[in-house]
C-alpha cells in the first residue's frame, strides 16, 4: 500500500513538473519560482475568496452584487477599512487594511460610480455606509475555483506572485512622479 501511494505521488509530481517545463516560457516564471511562491500564493488565494471589511469614514451609500450584471450601487463614501481584503484582481499582497472611496451610481454593467475597489466578476455581496461606519461583505466563487486550481499550479485569476503576469511584452512601465504609466515600446 505504501509503495503504491509513493508511486502515485511521484506520478502526480512528475506530471506537474512536465506541465510546468513544457509550458511556454513566461517572464520571471520557472519551476523554482513556482515552488518558492507556492505556499504564499495558496494562502493569498484562500484570502481572496471572502471580503469582510469594516469601513470608517464619512458617507452614505448602499450596494449589492450577485455577479457584475446583477449589481447596483448608489451614494458616496470615503473610508479607511480593516478586515479581509477580498478579491485582489492583480498581483499584490492582500493587506488587512486600506483606503476605499466610491461615489456615484451603478446598475448592472452601466457603472457611473468612481471606485477604488475591485469586485470579482462573480462576487456576491452587500455593502453600506451609514454616516461614519459601514460593512462591505462578499464571497467570490470564481476565486474559490482559482484557489482549487492553484493547488495544481493553474492560475486562472492571474494574481499569483512569481508567474510573470504583470508583464506585457508590448508595454513597459515607466515611473513618473510616483505614478506608474504604461508606455508602448517598439
Amino acid at each position: 500500500m505504501k509503495k503504491s501511494f509513493l508511486i502515485a505521488v511521484l506520478l502526480i509530481l512528475g506530471t506537474i513538473f512536465l506541465f510546468q517545463t513544457s509550458a511556454p516560457p513566461r517572464a520571471e516564471a520557472g519551476v523554482f519560482t513556482n515552488i518558492l511562491f507556492y505556499i504564499p500564493n495558496r494562502v493569498f488565494d484562500v484570502l481572496d475568496i471572502v471580503r469582510l471589511r469594516l469601513r470608517v469614514g464619512p458617507g452614505i451609500s448602499v450596494g449589492a452584487r450577485a455577479t457584475k450584471p446583477v449589481s447596483f450601487f448608489l451614494g458616496a463614501h470615503t473610508a479607511v477599512w480593516a478586515g479581509l481584503h477580498g478579491p485582489r484582481g492583480m498581483v499584490r499582497p492582500p493587506l488587512p487594511f486600506g483606503f476605499e472611496g466610491r461615489a456615484g451610481a451603478q446598475a448592472s454593467v452601466v457603472d457611473l460610480a468612481k471606485s477604488g475597489c475591485y469586485y470579482g466578476p462573480l462576487e456576491v455581496g452587500l455593502e453600506f455606509q451609514l454616516l461614519v461606519i459601514g460593512p462591505s461583505i462578499g464571497i467570490a466563487p470564481y476565486e474559490l475555483v482559482d484557489c482549487l486550481l492553484g493547488f495544481f499550479f493553474i492560475d486562472i485569476q492571474k494574481d499569483d506572485f512569481g508567474r510573470g503576469h504583470g508583464k506585457d511584452k508590448d508595454k513597459e512601465a515607466v515611473v513618473v512622479d510616483e505614478v506608474v504609466v504604461e508606455e508602448e515600446t517598439e
